[in-house]
């Protein structure tokens, strides 16, 4: 049997955001040391730029000692990363029975309610690291960060996956009763 345009169109985006959700986890635990790093001020090109061999690992452990902000920052960085794999996952089931040619299941309504929980999850998380960092700064720099600019993306994101959710739930509801109908 042929593939739909659809369903050529999901098998696309099913690599890519299977790609994508790969290197998300290959991402998460790199990105504390990238926090030590950037912090310190050394950049990566600090790490290698130092002599080869042992250079780079003892310019990397006067690196190591991390602060406050570099915490804070390490925290949300992977919280917000998680929670963005769990979001590529969803996606990846939602693509799979668009694949499979039964896009309107009920599966569908609670992988996207679940990647409505995470979208929230990333507003509230930089909403909180924004009110932190009014404290830390004791100015107004954090409404201008990608932070204050997380909240309400990730809330609109959240939103609409909350308003997909309950449309493809009924369009599953409608389904079933179809499917009885003689």
């Amino acid at each position: 049997m042929e593939k739909t345009g659809v369903q050529r169109l999901a098998s696309v985006l099913k690599v890519l955001v299977t790609i994508t959700f790969i290197c998300n986890l290959a991402a998460l635990p790199v990105v504390p040391v990238l926090v030590m790093i950037g912090r310190e001020g050394l950049g990566l090109l600090g790490l290698f730029s130092s002599d080869p061999g042992l250079g780079g690992f003892l310019l990397l452990a006067r690196a190591g000692e991390m602060n406050e902000y570099g915490y804070v920052l390490s925290v949300f960085l992977v919280f917000c990363g998680g929670c963005t794999a769990v979001i590529l996952w969803q996606g990846r089931r939602v693509l799979n029975t668009i694949l499979a040619g039964d896009p309107f299941a009920m599966p569908n309504a609670r992988n996207l309610r679940r990647a409505a929980v995470c979208c929230f999850l990333i507003a509230a998380a930089a909403l909180v690291r924004t009110v932190w960092g009014f404290g830390y700064y004791a100015s107004l720099r954090p409404l201008f960060t990608y932070n204050a600019l997380f909240c309400p993306v990730f809330l609109m994101g959240g939103l609409l996956c909350l308003v997909m959710s309950a449309l493809f739930r009924q369009a599953a509801e409608l389904k079933a009763e179809n499917d009885l109908t003689i």
